[in-house]
């Protein structure tokens, strides 16, 4: 005769005392969580809403009166965004650097993705020597300022690698639109330590059994790489893009270092830069030149916000 073991329900210890992640998930479900969470949100909207509300208002209600009496005497005008975006003048061809932001910007995101996945993958489920020294020195590389690259990344794009008087690697030597594999090639150098760290931890959380029949099937590492594991870790990846996106579009140091000032390849932080340096007084052009630079940022993170809560849940699949 068997005897049927009772179950534990989920966040509840043998005891029959919830437990402490149950306690929490109770508490942040509260009223009161939710209280605070919605005047979080108001707090952190209100300075955007009141950004793109002075957008849309003409010159002279901007600079004689505060965004909020907009709803007592509503006067907006799109004169603003198209002096920014479409003018010739020393205030605007926004339009030109936007699309060199979104040149920088996407393989600046594609790269570390690629190169960090395959990295990650093969230090988790290959066996080869020096791995874990490897996957030590990786996470060492997060430590290290950013600024102390920019030297030694100038001297290898303008002179080459040179060892014993041999040169292994020549200059580069690239002119205008050229100058934008500078910047991809730096961003991703900036970006694959904490990619693959990151990367790894979740890949390497898969369970153990999927593989093991994966390789009893005859599915080789490239094979389960593609079909199984790809799929799994899609919140990861979206996770990263979206720090990895925000970071490289909000940068002004890497691009104006490596891509330079020039119309041809200075993306949208430059030239916002240079309107808030000569224009420091027009403030209908700054703020419409501000909102405008943050529009592409807030898609992307609205579009990709799922697989971003799901990323923070990642980890706790059972095998």
């Amino acid at each position: 005769m068997t005897t049927a073991t009772p179950t534990v329900g989920a966040g509840v210890q043998a005891t029959g005392t919830p437990s402490r992640a149950a306690r929490v998930r109770k508490r942040l479900n509260s009223r009161t969580a939710t209280l605070v969470s919605i005047v979080i949100a108001l707090l952190w909207t209100i300075p955007t809403f009141g950004l793109f509300i002075s957008s849309i208002r003409p010159e002279d209600q901007i600079k004689t009166t505060g965004w909020w009496t907009f709803f007592s005497d509503p006067q907006f005008t799109l004169e603003n965004y198209q002096e920014v975006l479409f003018s010739t003048g020393s205030s605007g061809q926004l339009a030109s650097y936007f699309i060199n932001s979104l040149a920088i910007t996407i393989p600046s995101v594609l790269f570390p993705l690629a190169f960090a996945s395959l990295a990650a993958y093969a230090l988790a489920w290959m066996n080869f020597k020096g791995r874990d020294w490897v996957y030590i020195a990786i996470f060492a590389l997060q430590i290290v300022p950013l600024q102390m690259a920019l030297v030694p990344l100038l001297k290898f794009f303008s002179t080459g690698v040179t060892i014993a008087g041999v040169q292994v690697l020549p200059a580069w030597d690239l002119v205008d639109e050229q100058k934008f594999a500078q910047v991809w090639f730096a961003h991703t150098c900036f970006a694959l330590p904490f990619a693959v760290f990151l990367l790894h931890n979740f890949i390497a959380q898969l369970p153990g059994d999927l593989m093991e029949a994966a390789r009893v099937d005859g599915a080789t590492h490239p094979k389960i790489f593609r079909t199984i594991v790809l799929p799994l870790i899609t919140p990861a990846l979206a996770a990263f893009g979206i720090f990895q996106f925000l970071w490289v579009w909000n940068d002004l140091l890497v691009a104006l270092i490596f891509a330079g000032g020039g119309d041809e390849t200075a993306p949208l932080t430059v030239r916002l830069a240079e309107l808030a340096g000569t224009r420091g007084n027009e403030w209908q052009r700054l703020t419409a030149g501000a909102f405008v630079s943050i529009v592409v940022p807030l898609i992307v993170f609205l579009s990709l916000q799922r697989f971003f809560v799901r990323g923070l849940l990642a980890g706790s699949v059972k095998g």
